[in-house]
């Protein structure tokens, strides 16, 4: 009992944090629930064969009540952008279904170093933003929107990230503020992550290795354990960015960025 308590703890902490950066920065939370429920699980009879995935299904479950949280406490600020997330409602999932199709014949390695580049890219823009790297004042028209959501949901489950750090890049590159990209990009994770969710149960069902408590590759007592307090700290990490001058936002987030690249190219060269 005392080990599981320890273990509950250390769940709820990871909730917690990756619940404030979800409303800090839209971000799903996974680059932080991923690694810590890869160590976890284990204790919790997980088989080491299925840890993995079980991280994986179990983070994107997380991710949804967290993101829906998230982006409610950013549109009581008056941020994000409703009428683009209506528009992607079929075209981000359907990118996240065809990415589902084929990731699995790609190396983890190739994954993370496509990863790091691509977040290489977006900490650069948001560290060093210069006026002349805005495309347009506007959005495109929503033939291109459409693609781009649809592109978006396909990389973001094709390299495991969250969808959030590609779309601050699309919004902020046509002359949307970094606040209302966040916003709607808490709004972006809930498209990504029911259906992803969904593939990770499919993925998993019936396996007679996964203990008891699972859903598929959906750890149910473990996302029990984390989701309260997920959902707790995701206003205050919203309150805080809505604190922040859009400057100050923009180098936190690409700092951040910056980590989780370290963090991933770790693992590379490990």
């Amino acid at each position: 009992m005392a080990e599981f308590l320890i273990l509950a703890l250390g769940l709820g902490l990871a909730g917690i944090l990756a619940g404030f950066l979800a409303g800090l920065f839209g971000i799903g939370g996974g680059a932080i629930l991923v690694p810590i429920l890869i160590t976890v699980f284990p204790y919790l009879n997980v088989n080491p064969d299925v840890v993995a995935h079980m991280a994986v299904g179990t983070s994107l479950a997380i991710i949804i009540p967290t993101a829906i949280r998230s982006y409610r406490s950013h549109r009581s600020h008056g941020a994000g952008n409703a009428e683009l997330l209506k528009a992607w409602v079929f075209w981000v999932p359907l990118g996240v279904v065809m990415a589902s199709l084929i990731v699995g014949g790609v190396s983890g390695n190739v994954l993370r170093v496509i990863f790091a580049a691509v977040a290489l890219l977006i900490a650069v823009k948001m560290l060093f933003n210069r006026a002349s790297w805005t495309l347009s004042n506007h959005l495109p028209p929503r033939p291109v929107t459409n693609g781009v959501g649809f592109g978006i949901g396909f990389l973001s489950t094709f390299m495991g990230i969250g969808g959030g750090n590609l779309n601050n890049l699309f919004m902020t590159s046509f002359g949307q503020s970094i606040h209302q990209a966040v916003a709607t990009s808490a709004g972006l994770g809930v498209l990504i992550a029911i259906p992803a969710t969904l593939g990770y149960v499919y993925a998993g069902w019936g396996l007679e290795t996964l203990p008891p408590w699972t859903l598929g590759y959906v750890h149910l007592l473990g996302a029990a354990l984390v989701i309260p307090f997920s959902m707790l700290a995701a206003p205050f990490g919203a309150r805080f960015a809505h604190k922040l001058s859009p400057r100050k936002l923009e180098i936190t987030f690409g700092i951040f960025l910056l980590v989780v690249i370290a963090r991933m190219m770790a693992d590379v060269f490990a």
